[in-house]
């Protein structure tokens, strides 16, 4: 059996006004993290199973914001390149 590795193009944007690390944590040998200043937006592949784990920095110590699925991250394909918007998602 032929194993297919699926990607998605995945979407995340900042809309805090705080710089945010997004890192990419539960797939082995992926080493995916970007910095996402408040503003920012982050187009990015990844597996639909992956996790991507948003951090900020309070007091010299990484903080964990938020913890997104990238199933829930996937950008529709009928979607116009410029008219991205957020993605909506439940905690």
């Amino acid at each position: 059996m032929i194993k297919v590795n699926r990607k998605n193009l995945c979407y995340y944007g900042n809309f805090t006004s705080q710089i945010q690390i997004a890192r990419v944590t539960n797939i082995p040998n992926l080493n995916f993290e970007r910095v996402v200043f408040p503003g920012d937006r982050l187009l990015f592949e990844a597996a639909p199973e992956a996790q991507l784990e948003v951090y900020i920095t309070k007091t010299g110590r990484e903080m964990l914001l938020d913890k997104i699925s990238c199933d829930r991250l996937c950008v529709n394909e009928g979607i116009s390149k410029l008219g991205l918007t957020s993605p909506t998602r439940s905690n």
